[in-house]
C-alpha cells in the first residue's frame, strides 16, 4: 500500500500467558491468524526456530507492511511467512504457504492500537479522517456509508445487537436527523452525537466514552467481525494437529460466547481453559486496552 508507516505502537496483551498456552518448542507450526503490530509472532517465530514456522495472517495490508519491515529490521534469520487475508481464510494461506496441518492457532481479535492511532481511518473517536472503520480499506463499504444510507431502524438494529447500546434508538434517530441536515462524515462527528445522546454526560476516566459502543458496533458489523470468527471456530479443528492448540482472545461478550460455547460443544477438544484468562492489575497499569481481554485455549485430543 502506497502510504507512510509510523513503527507499530502496539502493545500485544496477555504476551506471556499466550506463549504459555500455545506450547511452543522447535519444529511447530503456529498460525496467527491476527499479526497487528507482530509481537505475538515476533516471540513465535523464535520459539520455534529454526524448523518449525510462524505463519502471520492480517487483513489490514497496512500491518502487514509495517510487520514485514519490522522483521526485515531486525536482521534475524527468523521462520516466519506472512500473508494478506481474513484470518477465517487461514486455509488458503496455508496452502500457498505449502502447509496442510498447523500445531496452534492464535486470535488476538479486536482493534489494534496502530489502527487507533491512524487518524486518516476513523477508529479514532475524535478524529476529522473519514470514519472508515474497514480492516481491509479495499473491501466493502466504509460507515460513513452505511449511516448516510441505512434506515433508521436498521442503524438502531446494528448499534444495539453490536454495542449492546441502551441509548441505540436515541442515537439512531440522532443520526438520521444530522444527516438530513448534512452528510456524516467524519469520526468526531459520530462521537459528537453519541455525547449528546448520553443521559448523563460528562463521563470521566473511570467511565468509558459515550461513543465506544456504538464505534463498536458499527465496527464490528462493517468488517463482519461475527461472521469471521463463525467461519473460523466451523473449520479450524480439522487443520490442527493432535495435541495441537487454539488461543483467542477476545474482547467483548459477542466474541467470547461464540468463542466459549464452540470450545464446550466440539467433542476432540479438551477445554484447557475453565474460565478465561484475564490481565494481572500489572499489565493493565501499563496497558489499559488489556482490562477487557479474555483468553480461552483449547487443545485437540481426537480426529
Amino acid at each position: 500500500m502506497s502510504k507512510e508507516l509510523l513503527p507499530t505502537i502496539h502493545i500485544p496483551v496477555l504476551y506471556e500467558e499466550v506463549l504459555k498456552a500455545l506450547n511452543l518448542e522447535s519444529g511447530k507450526v503456529i498460525v496467527d491468524g491476527t499479526l497487528g503490530g507482530g509481537g505475538h509472532s515476533l516471540a513465535i517465530a523464535r520459539a520455534v526456530a529454526p524448523t518449525g514456522l510462524a505463519i502471520g495472517i492480517d487483513r489490514d495490508p497496512y500491518a502487514l507492511d509495517r510487520v514485514d519491515a519490522r522483521f526485515a529490521e531486525l536482521g534475524e534469520e527468523l521462520p516466519f511467512k506472512s500473508y494478506f487475508a481474513n484470518y477465517c481464510d487461514f486455509d488458503a494461506a496455508l496452502e500457498r504457504a505449502g502447509v496442510e496441518k498447523v500445531d496452534g492457532f492464535l486470535l488476538d481479535l479486536g482493534l489494534s492500537s496502530d489502527q487507533l492511532a491512524d487518524r486518516s481511518r476513523g477508529f479514532s473517536f475524535d478524529s476529522d479522517g473519514d470514519l472508515d472503520l474497514r480492516f481491509d480499506p479495499t473491501e466493502g463499504e466504509p460507515a460513513y456509508a452505511l449511516l448516510n444510507r441505512w434506515r433508521v431502524d436498521k442503524i438502531a438494529d446494528v448499534i444495539y445487537r453490536y454495542g449492546e447500546e441502551h441509548a441505540s434508538r436515541r442515537i439512531a434517530a440522532a443520526i438520521v436527523a444530522r444527516r438530513a441536515e448534512k452528510p456524516i462524515k467524519s469520526a468526531r462527528d459520530l462521537a459528537e452525537i453519541c455525547r449528546r445522546c448520553n443521559p448523563t454526560p460528562p463521563w470521566n476516566k473511570h467511565r468509558i466514552d459515550p461513543a465506544t459502543r456504538t464505534f463498536q458496533a458499527l465496527r464490528i458489523a462493517v468488517n463482519d467481525e461475527l461472521g469471521s470468527l463463525e467461519i473460523f471456530l466451523k473449520k479450524f479443528i480439522e487443520y490442527l494437529n493432535l495435541g495441537g492448540r487454539v488461543a483467542i482472545i477476545s474482547f467483548h461478550s459477542l466474541e467470547d460466547r461464540l468463542v466459549k460455547n464452540a470450545f464446550r460443544e466440539a467433542p476432540n477438544l479438551d477445554v484447557i481453559t475453565r474460565k478465561p484468562i484475564v490481565a494481572t492489575d500489572a499489565e493493565i497499569e501499563r496497558n489499559p486496552r488489556s482490562r477487557s481481554a479474555k483468553l480461552r485455549v483449547a487443545e485437540k485430543i481426537a480426529e
